[in-house]
């Protein structure tokens, strides 16, 4: 049976690896040849390839095990990428220097949440903010003004884990 591929993923991707590394910067995000594998020859990323500019709002679209955590994973550091090209903002995510830049400039919240269960609130939004490069002068203002925004000013000093699943997500 001869499968009949769609056009758009396939103009998208000759785009995105023909990329001029001088346009690179108008990319919020920008991955060529994606391949990912956790087990010798099953591939949980098969060669995907796909930009977007800063601005544009996506979802990635699957059946399980397609592939989309495991992108996004990729994409923030958490595993790294066995073959292909991943930039955000301009920088390159596969090495430290890129990755310390690009994570100033996102927000990413995981398939779960990422909570640390016997932290407390407090610190949680204080270790976040260290990562995130805030600066120590500005810090116990951000914490606070986060606590109030988010309503989580009550929990500051509540252990995450006791959160209910609402709040977790705030958090």
């Amino acid at each position: 049976m001869t499968q009949i591929e769609d056009s758009d993923p396939l103009k998208e991707e000759k785009r995105v690896v023909n990329f001029d590394p001088m346009l690179l910067s108008s990319q919020a995000i920008a991955i060529s040849k994606l391949s990912k594998s956790y087990v010798i020859g099953e591939k949980a990323v098969d060669n995907l390839s796909f930009g977007l500019e800063f601005g544009e709002c996506f979802a990635l679209l699957g059946i399980t095990g397609a592939g989309k955590t495991s992108t996004f994973k990729c994409l923030t550091g958490e595993e790294s990428a066995d073959i292909g090209d991943l930039y955000m903002g301009g920088f390159n995510v596969r090495t430290q220097s890129g990755m310390n830049k690009a994570r100033c400039m996102i927000g990413y919240c995981p398939q779960f949440e990422a909570i640390f269960e016997n932290l407390t609130v407090y610190h949680h939004l204080d270790f976040y903010a260290k990562i995130k490069g805030v600066r120590p002068d500005y810090l116990t203002e951000l914490v606070e003004k986060t606590l109030k925004e988010m309503d989580l000013t009550s929990y500051a000093h509540v252990n995450a884990g006791t959160l209910s699943g609402g709040n977790k997500r705030k958090l």
